[in-house]
């Protein structure tokens, strides 16, 4: 199998999959542009952060899973992915400390005023007077938005340094939020309104689109810091960028909007202009400890698909719930079997939904598990059960 690597992983990830009989091509300068045009022969991609679009797909016949060895996804069209039978995975959690000590950071950073510090000195410039001046951390409140791994290794460094916390999340409860010992908020704009830190951890979903409103950031006190890790399209840039110019609050942005493509180049953005922001250059999950356990993470994955045809971790599976019949059909384990029964329900015009087949001690016998949209007439049972030395006994059982 081919393996197609078009972010820089460590050395030890490549020898894995070396190691579980994988020929890897190794194209961390990748761009869009040229995963655009096909990669060969490659039946599995992985990716950080470049953008996988139909386009590839399309002109990668052989591609038949995509890993993003990290979190969010919303680099990969799942969509096209998913409308050419291409199984997408991601690798959650595996770099949460390493995004949550960025936060950290950064909220350290604004308010020490370190990285004017350093561009001072070493420009030959010495402004204690200047720098002297830093309010602390102690007794500040941090508001958390999403407290998924991220947002809680958050909370637990800011509670570490005595802030206390007030958070939201559509899955927090006042009963989790007590046994997190943070203060429940009902909204968004709630914690915006009582906090002295903004900090947003959210993955980019429809819902999670601009969350970070232009009302949500009026609510900040004056001198609040608003941080984000998470994505910026999470936020209401514009709003920001005007909150931003007003000179009212500070930031700390991993990520914005007129981020480059390339892992290395020029960069241009309208924030360059602001003294009161600090931009990193989208490393909050590049630690070398994050990335060796996200690397592994995704050669796992690849291990788990060669060795056992499972996808861990599958994103773009569909969730079927409703589907109201099950046919258990245990059977001889010898070829032909599955397809003459899936041959009946075939001819009665009936589509598998899904199916699950495995293996008894001995390997005489299996157990195959169909679900099914339509329930079969009881002459598709009858035939099926008819296939003596092929079929132990086919019963339909309803699932609602």
């Amino acid at each position: 199998m081919v393996v197609y690597l078009a972010d820089k992983l460590p050395q030890k990830a490549l020898e894995e999959l070396n190691k579980i009989g994988c020929t890897v091509r190794n194209e961390p300068g990748a761009t869009a542009a040229d995963l655009d045009k096909g990669i060969g022969d490659a039946m599995v991609l992985v990716v950080r952060s470049t953008v996988v679009t139909e386009q590839c797909i399309k002109n990668s016949p052989n591609l038949t899973l995509i890993i993003r060895a990290g979190a969010g996804v919303n680099n990969i069209d799942q969509e096209a992915a998913s409308k050419h039978g291409i199984f997408v995975a991601n690798c959650p959690g595996q770099n949460s400390i390493a995004v949550a000590e960025l936060a950290m950071g950064l909220i350290l950073s604004l308010d020490r005023f370190i990285p004017d510090n350093v561009s001072d000195f070493r420009e030959g410039v010495w402004n204690k007077a200047g720098y002297g001046k830093a309010d602390g951390l102690f007794g500040k409140t941090l508001g958390v938005i999403g407290i998924g791994q991220i947002g809680q290794h958050v909370i637990r460094r800011a509670q570490a340094f005595g802030m206390p916390v007030v958070a939201w999340s559509r899955s927090l409860t006042p009963e989790k939020a007590e046994l997190m010992e943070v203060e429940y908020a009902g909204s968004v704009e709630e914690v915006a309104s009582k906090c002295d830190i903004l900090s947003v951890h959210l993955a980019l979903k429809p819902e999670t689109r601009g969350i970070i409103s232009a009302d949500v950031l009026s609510k900040l006190k004056d001198g609040a810091f608003f941080i984000n890790t998470a994505r910026a399209e999470v936020v209401d840039e514009e709003a920001l960028y005007k909150e931003l110019k007003s000179g009212r609050i500070k930031a700390g942005l991993d990520v914005f909007s007129e981020e480059p493509e390339q892992k290395k180049g020029e960069v241009k953005s309208r924030f360059q202009e602001l003294d009161n922001v600090y931009i990193t250059h989208h490393i909050g999950a590049s630690t070398q400890q994050a990335q060796v356990a996200v690397a592994m993470d995704a050669v796992d994955i690849v291990r788990g698909y060669i060795q056992e045809g499972y996808v861990r971790n599958w994103l773009n599976r569909c969730r079927q719930n409703d589907v109201p019949w099950q046919l258990i059909v245990r059977h001889y384990d010898k070829p032909g079997v599955l397809a003459n029964v899936l041959a009946e329900l075939k001819t009665a015009g009936i589509n598998a939904q899904e199916m699950e087949n495995v293996i008894f001690d001995g390997k005489l016998t299996a157990c195959c598990t169909i679900q099914l949209d339509v329930r079969p007439d009881d002459a598709v049972i009858d035939a099926i059960n008819k296939r003596h030395d092929e079929v132990i006994t086919a019963v339909l059982l309803a699932t609602k």
